[in-house]
């Protein structure tokens, strides 16, 4: 199965649970545990190429110049964490068939779950870190909405903002680290980026990488500081909370660590940094864990002080710590799922997790004992479990660790961490099982049916079987283990078995469960010591800052976004101007390599017009009508300056543009007032004034530096004017830059035109329908009406010339990509010929005789436009490539067909759709504010029997 169809199978599968809800219980848990299943079924199919030590990849390339392509890669690490996320998958929806009552929404928690496995199983493959840190986002969402599931919990919603809040946050940190990263080795590929170690340490953004990543792998692995949203997240439902702590959301910074591993680490930075915050989280989190009565945040902090304990053996950077962190990973997903799912069967059944209203369970709930206390014993690292081994071996490493010049630091630490942790594990034990059946549970408890119970069981069979029999993993263990080295050093040869000698870390791991056993013995006074020692909360401190945060942007916000788009657009030019004039200041500028061009009269004419117009708008800008014509000229003489500087496209468009701005500014014009009043102070006309000149000296300054100057780089003009032809088939440089170059650049504006478009046409819909409507129709006009809306004239006019334009904005099509024209132009050709017909014979006329919706012509562009896109990858291109060919047909010469042509006329009906739809909703409403009385409209058809009274004003609609 390809690794494509392995990652998509949870997202395709995520629409299945919702559209089966309605089918029931099993329906929901059936379909997901089927996909899931499908998924891992795919995974296993690559285990024999895993095994041999091969790569399996998959890649798709988007954008190779950006380093935008879909790449996955199965390697031992991969795969190792694919088949946590899966395997553990398959029996936490087992559980959740069964823990979930009627009253949930199975089909939307499902939903939420293979989303959020989908996004696990994209991190773990992903071979981009581009893609990977899509994926990563993703788990903090896809987590966001299993943590808030029951959304009825306050403490349930709460749990999932800080989660989503903190993990946010570290991912966006991790995006700079990731793209520090690739730009250091040169791609953004991970097989790539692996075999650059010497160049990525070498580096002087080394260390801004470094820490940038590992503040994302620290908050989703709730490392110290950032430990305290975890054991918040168990307000989730407990399927939630045993998926998250033991296979999948933190064990995805572990899992990123040490993909990184061979790049990272080795250096004083890794070290120091990874097994300090390691080290501090795994014993905080052990003393912590050890006082907390609630059964699921027992097992919350004991999952962060594992977590610590694993960040630490990484952080070593010896193949021995990557190894026993490897191991360990295995070893805590078993027990920890199991122990998660164990405690969901007591609050099931007991409808309570407070320690202290449990206790004697042993009697009631045998099966549930027996798996809960194996799982919790190898937690805390008894012999012949699997937590055992990997203890020991995570105690062997700190011997040999040395931590701020002081051997005995990390042992030590590392010591007293499994002496806390072997304590709340005897506590879980006992408090839970031991003592006395109580008369006073909230619920009698029993053990459930085996849908809860066998899940969990699974996991501890393996949790036995690594325990007496390490040497079935230690293959697979180590094949893992060269995964993470990638060529970094050589496998440990390190035999995985019971007993080692009287070595020092079996002295220490007696030390630590003999003293977790005499700490539960003094347990009540310690917990009394405990609550007297005044403690910093890190909720309250993570609250406090949130609060200061909102209350500050809000301030800010207020100040700064307050709706006046003078002071935006003040504030966006004075600091454009001050970094350009900073720029200036300190840069270089040559002496001038060009001599200036001498302007003949026509060119100085021109000009003065120009600067005249621009100047009678500055001083005439409340008089709209005037400034609407003067905006016009400002326009048109632009236009003429594209044609003297020998840009004819840019000229055509410019025109046709102004034309039809023009009139969609009339048509606007006549809802409003005829003069603009005054706001402004004469302070703020004064500031904005002189930010005004200060702008237009700036770009003058700027534009004659560059004019009268060779350009130091090869201009792009130069690239575009020699592949032109023999990429794209036209001479056209500019029609060819559009539809092909820069042909997505295209699409995309063509789209937000289309929206655009409809966006005015909602408007419309809104006042037609609103409060409004009255409001026009009781409108009196600031002019009174013509006498005769149509003139004969005009509408014989414009009918005559329509063929005439329609063949003209047909020629400039077909000839853009050789000569000046092409779609947009062409478009808006046509446009204007369509617009002429509305003004000269009404909207009722020219509506009436209207084919097809503008909706569908818009749409019918975009669409066209994106299928010829995609048709290149039909034959192995890139999006948006475009080819072309000669053809003789006879009796015509040979000519050109370029696929451009067609993405073209998606262009050009876009143009076209969007123009007339924005024109014709705003002559809606024009001709609901002149009258509803008459839908006449002037025609010239002789045998029409009712004509418009002569001279009545009522003979058209616009």
């Amino acid at each position: 199965m390809s690794l494509f169809l392995i990652v998509a199978l949870p997202f395709l599968g995520a629409l299945l649970p919702g559209l089966m809800n309605s089918a029931g219980r099993q329906a929901c848990a059936g379909v997901t545990f089927t996909v899931t299943l499908a998924a891992s079924i795919g995974l296993l199919s690559h285990l024999p190429a895993v095994l041999a030590g091969e790569v399996v990849t998959a890649r798709v390339d988007w954008m190779p110049l950006l380093g935008l392509n879909a790449t996955f890669m199965l390697d031992g690490l991969g795969f190792f964490f694919a088949a946590l996320i899966l395997g553990i998958g398959l029996l936490i929806i087992t559980y959740a068939r069964f823990y979930l009552s009627r009253d949930d929404n199975m089909g939307e928690f499902f939903t939420y779950l293979l989303l959020f496995q989908g996004a696990m199983v994209g991190i773990v493959l992903s071979d981009n870190i581009l893609l990977l840190l899509v994926f990563w986002e993703l788990t903090s969402l896809s987590s966001f909405l299993l943590i808030g599931y029951w959304k009825h919990l306050p403490e349930g919603r709460q749990g999932a903002r800080m989660a989503l809040a903190v993990t946010g946050m570290g991912g966006l940190a991790m995006i700079g680290g990731m793209l520090i990263l690739g730009q250091i080795a040169g791609s953004y590929d991970l097989s790539v980026i692996l075999q650059n170690r010497e160049l990525i340490q070498e580096s002087p953004l080394y260390l801004p990488a470094l820490i940038l990543i590992l503040l994302g792998c620290f908050t989703k692995s709730a490392q110290f500081p950032f430990h305290f949203w975890l054991p918040h997240a168990m307000a989730a439902p407990t399927p939630v909370s045993a998926y998250l702590h033991s296979a999948t959301m933190v064990k995805a910074g572990i899992f990123l660590m040490a993909r990184l591993w061979p790049v990272l680490s080795g250096t004083p930075e890794w070290f120091m940094i990874v097994t300090t915050a390691g080290l501090i989280t795994m014993v905080l989190g052990a003393v912590i864990a050890l006082f907390k009565h609630d059964l699921k945040a027992l097992l919350a902090f004991s999952t962060v002080s594992h977590l610590g304990l694993i960040t630490m053996l990484l952080g070593t950077g010896t193949a021995f710590g990557a190894m026993a962190a490897i191991f360990h990973i295995l070893n805590h997903a078993t027990f920890k799922a199991a122990l998660f799912m164990s405690a969901g069967i007591i609050d099931h059944e007991a409808h309570t997790r407070d320690i202290r209203r449990l206790g004697g369970l042993r009697h009631l709930m045998p099966v549930t004992f027996v798996i809960a206390t194996l799982a919790a014993l190898s937690m805390a690292g008894i012999p012949f479990l699997n937590g055992f081994l990997s203890k020991e071996m995570m105690l062997e490493e700190t011997t040999d660790t040395v931590l701020f010049g002081m051997p005995l630091l990390v042992p030590v630490m590392a010591t007293v961490g499994s002496l806390f942790s072997a304590a709340y594990c005897f506590r879980l034990i006992g408090h839970v099982f031991f003592g006395p059946v109580r008369d006073d549970y909230p619920a009698k408890p029993h053990d459930p049916g085996s849908g809860l119970w066998l899940p969990p069981a699974i996991l501890v069979v393996l949790v036995v079987i690594i325990g007496v029999a390490p040497f079935l993993a230690e293959p697979f263990v180590k094949l893992v283990t060269a995964s993470v080295l990638g060529g970094e050093g050589d496998v440990p040869t390190a035999y995985f078995k019971i007993w080692h000698g009287l070595v020092p870390a079996l002295f220490m791991s007696i030390a630590a469960v003999v003293g977790g056993a005499l700490l539960l013995a003094i347990f009540r006074p310690t917990l009394r010591l405990w609550d007297a020692t005044p403690r910093p909360e890190a909720k309250v401190i993570f609250d406090a800052i949130i609060d200061a945060t909102v209350r500050l942007s809000r301030a800010f916000t207020h100040r700064i976004h307050d709706g006046a788009f003078s002071r935006y657009g003040s504030i966006f030019a004075v600091a454009v101007i001050a970094a350009g004039t900073h720029a200036w200041m300190t840069g270089s500028v040559g002496a001038a390599s060009r001599a200036m061009q001498a302007a003949g009269p026509v060119e100085v004419a021109a000009w003065l017009m120009l600067v005249a117009a621009t100047c009678g708008l500055v001083f005439l800008h409340r008089n709209r009508l005037l400034s609407l014509i003067l905006i016009g000229i400002v326009g048109l003489m632009v236009s003429v300056g594209f044609v003297f500087f020998s840009a004819p496209d840019l000229a055509l468009t410019q025109f046709t543009v102004e034309v039809v701005t023009i009139i969609l500014l009339l048509l606007a014009l006549n809802f409003l007032p005829n003069r603009t009043p005054k706001e402004s102070s004469i302070l703020r006309r004064t500031r904005d004034g002189a930010i005004a000149v200060a702008g237009g000296l700036a770009t003058m300054a700027l534009s004659y530096h560059y004019l009268l100057r060779d350009s130091i780089a090869p201009a792009i003009s130069e690239f575009h004017l020699a592949n032109s032809y023999k990429g794209g088939g036209g001479t056209n440089v500019v029609n060819v830059i559009l539809v092909d170059f820069r042909g997505f650049d295209t699409y995309g504006e063509i789209i937000v035109l289309g929206i655009a478009a409809l966006l005015i046409y909602a408007l419309t819909e809104t006042l037609l329908s609103g409060p409004v409507r009255a409001r026009l129709l009781n409108r009196t006009p600031d002019q009174p009406l013509s006498g005769d809306m149509h003139p004969m004239m005009m509408v014989v006019l414009t009918r005559v010339i329509m063929p005439v334009v329609l063949m003209v904005g047909f020629y400039i099509f077909l000839r853009g990509h050789n000569e000046p024209g092409g779609g947009f132009i062409a478009g808006l050709v046509v446009s204007i010929a369509v617009v002429m017909q509305y003004m000269a014979s009404g909207f009722s006329w020219a509506s009436a005789r209207l084919r097809y919706p503008y909706h569908g012509v818009i749409g019918a562009g975009v669409l066209i436009a994106g299928l010829t896109g995609i048709g290149s990858w039909f034959v192995g291109k890139p999006f948006m490539t475009t080819d072309f060919t000669y053809v003789r047909i006879p009796p015509f010469n040979e000519f050109e067909l370029a696929t451009a042509l067609i993405f073209d006329l998606g262009v050009f009906l876009s143009v076209v759709g969007a123009v007339m739809l924005s024109l014709e909703s705003f002559s809606r409403l024009a001709r609901r504010a002149h009258s509803e009385e008459s839908e006449h409209a002037m025609d010239i058809d002789p045998s029409r029997d009712d004509p418009p009274p002569a001279g009545s004003g009522l003979a058209g609609d616009w």
